[in-house]
C-alpha cells in the first residue's frame, strides 16, 4: 500500500485548502475524531509498550507524485504497521513520527500533509533521522483501506491515539516511549523539523 493511498486511497489530488479550526468528531472506529489543528503541543512521559506481535514483513510507502518539472528528493518511507515501525525505530536507534489524518474529510489533516509530509524537504530531512508511519481513517466509502489495514489502524489507535485527534503526529523514541504529540504546526517542514529538534535533540 502506498502512502498516497493510505492516506488518500483514491489518489485524489491535494488542494490547498482552507484551514479550519475543528473536523467534525467521528471517525473510523474506535476514535472519536476531534481535529487537533491549533499549534498547541502536548509532551508525555510514557507510552504503552507494543501489545501486538512485529510483523515480520514491514510495508513501506514510497509513493509521492512530481509536482513540477525539477528534480525531487526521494520521497519520504512510510510504514503501514505500527509493530513494524517501532522494530524499525529501535534497530535504526532513530525517532518514530507516527501521524494519524483523516484524508477525506479533515481539512487540517490534508493541509498538513500537503505543507510538510509530501515535501522533499521533508522527505530529505527524514530520509537519515526518522523512522515514519501512517493511518488513514477516511469516511467515504471509496475510501476505505483493506480490512487487513483497518485492524493495523485500529491497532495503532488503541495504543497512540486514543483520544482519536487528527491531525495528529505523535513522536516517539526508539525505546518506545512517547515524547510528545502535536496537531498541525503551520511553516512547513522548516517549522516541523524545528519542532522534531527540540523534541528528540538533535
Amino acid at each position: 500500500m502506498s502512502f498516497v493511498s493510505a492516506i488518500w486511497p483514491v489518489r485524489v489530488a491535494v488542494l490547498v485548502l482552507p484551514l479550519v479550526s475543528a473536523c467534525s468528531t467521528q471517525a473510523q472506529q474506535p476514535l472519536k475524531g476531534k481535529s487537533t489543528s491549533s499549534t498547541a503541543e502536548t509532551t508525555v512521559k510514557s507510552a504503552p509498550q507494543p501489545t501486538s506481535p512485529l510483523s515480520s514483513s514491514p510495508q513501506v510507502i514510497l509513493d509521492y507524485p512530481v509536482t513540477s518539472g525539477t528534480p525531487q528528493a526521494p520521497a519520504a518511507a512510510w510504514f503501514s504497521d505500527l509493530g513494524a515501525a517501532q522494530a524499525q525505530a529501535k534497530a535504526t536507534n532513530r525517532p518514530l513520527v507516527v501521524v494519524f489524518s483523516g484524508s477525506d474529510w479533515c481539512q487540517p489533516c490534508v493541509v498538513f500533509e500537503q505543507e510538510v509530509f509530501s515535501q522533499p524537504a521533508f522527505a530529505a530531512y527524514a530520509q537519515s533521522r526518522l523512522v515514519l508511519a501512517h493511518f488513514d481513517y477516511p469516511r467515504q466509502a471509496q475510501n476505505q483501506p483493506t480490512p487487513a489495514q483497518v485492524k493495523l489502524n485500529q491497532a495503532a489507535a488503541a495504543q497512540l491515539n486514543r483520544e482519536g485527534d487528527f491531525p495528529l503526529a505523535v513522536i516517539v523514541a526508539p525505546d518506545g516511549k512517547v515524547l510528545a504529540k502535536t496537531g498541525y504546526i503551520p511553516g512547513g517542514p522548516a517549522a516541523f523539523e524545528r519542532y522534531l529538534n527540540k523534541i528528540v535533540g538533535k
